[in-house]
């Protein structure tokens, strides 16, 4: 077997990696180790409209379960700050549906897919990744190729076996869990946010509609004092609502590894932590460097050249485009993790008396004669 590109995954970096490839004249093989592209879901399904424009694809009711005009996030002591438009419009995805269509759009463009189907091994040569061994069905095959493509999840081994750094730890891991449940009225429109020590040590609980009384309802952690398993059945133990499906998973929330390229391989998407740090939310990210992984790879066929000297291109085109934004939400992240269950409140007490779209230097700096712990924060955001 001999492919042009090969692509491990077959979630939306994997997807998106291939349909670009695909359509930019590469011969493609996506590779998914599970039976059926979008199971388990390890998501909590948001994201924004430039999925879509990066996908070239138009939003359909076949795959979208809510379309999102705000939210509400409450602080430890319950007060809410409340969010309309901007950064918290969005969509939740039914990604079960959204991933199978994206690996469909795929094989329209030209890719071979084979599910059940894990990596054992590279083939490499002088050094450069050449093609991958895998495992299908039971027999083992080589399977040939001039660049490969890891998009294989927060846990990629395919990145690891060509000596690439991408391992992650309890402390750069946001440790998840969630319930899709039934029965819980919310505005199908407006998502939710729960900060707090109790709720969700340095992370968040969240509730996202999905219509018809069905949201997802989720706790993210970064602590080891209880699992996040355990926060979540505390914060769901008063909803009168029923789960119907349970998911855990780990989300990179450090930001992106190091180095996303070498001879012959690309990192996509959780994979190469190309996750917002503050959010933990990676779909349009992972779809933006998917897209970017798979042109690159197309054009490294062109040019019948694949060492990593070439691919660095990848990785320059997404950092160009993405790379500050990802920065940014750290920071943030980092600040976050420095707030007391107390200043939280004096700052969202704060913040809900305000325009936030103009609030004044005066205003900013009656707060910090008020509440001088606050100086360094705002010299870090300013």
């Amino acid at each position: 077997m001999e492919y042009d590109v090969v692509v491990v995954g077959g979630r939306v970096g994997g997807s998106s990696a291939s349909i670009f490839a695909s359509r930019n004249g590469a011969e493609v093989l996506m590779i998914e180790k599970n039976q059926e592209i979008g199971t388990p879901v390890q998501c909590a399904e948001a994201t924004s409209s430039r999925t879509f424009k990066t996908l070239e694809i138009e939003p359909s009711h076949h795959y979208i379960r809510s379309e999102i005009k705000g939210a509400d996030v409450y602080a430890p002591d319950g007060t809410c700050g409340h969010l309309e438009g901007g950064y918290a419009e969005g969509y939740i995805l039914e990604r079960k549906v959204f991933d199978k269509y994206l690996a469909i759009e795929a094989a329209k463009a030209g890719t071979e897919i084979m599910v059940k189907t894990k990596v054992k091994n590279l083939i490499k040569k002088d050094g450069k990744v050449c093609g991958v061994v895998a495992k299908h069905m039971g027999r083992t095959l080589e399977i040939k190729a001039n660049v490969v493509i890891a998009a294989d999840g927060v846990e990629s081994k395919v990145a690891q076996m060509a000596g690439m750094k991408t391992s992650q730890t309890p402390k750069t891991l946001c440790s998840c869990a969630q319930y899709e449940m039934v029965g819980l009225k919310t505005d199908p429109h407006y998502l939710k946010f729960y900060f707090g020590s109790k709720i969700a040590p340095k992370g968040y609980a969240w509730i996202f509609p999905k219509g018809d009384n069905v949201a997802n309802v989720g706790v993210g952690i970064r602590s080891n004092r209880e699992t996040a398993y355990h926060f979540l059945k505390k914060f769901t133990s008063q909803m009168d609502a029923t789960p119907v499906e349970l998911n855990v998973g780990g989300v990179p929330v450090s930001g992106p590894v190091d180095k996303t390229y070498t001879d012959g391989l690309m990192i996509v998407g959780d994979a190469a932590g190309q996750v917002e740090p503050f959010t933990g939310g990676g779909i349009h990210i992972t779809a933006h460097c998917g897209r970017v992984a798979g042109e690159v790879a197309a054009e490294a066929v062109g040019r019948a050249n694949y060492s990593g000297n070439y691919l660095k291109e990848y990785e320059k085109r997404w950092k160009n485009d993405i790379g500050k934004d990802l920065k940014e939400s750290l920071k943030y992240r980092i600040i976050l993790d420095q707030l007391s269950d107390e200043e939280i409140n004096i700052l969202a007490q704060f913040l809900k008396k305000q325009d936030l779209k103009s609030i004044s230097k005066m205003s900013m700096l009656g707060f910090v004669k008020e509440y001088p712990q606050f100086l360094k924060l705002l010299k870090d955001i300013l």
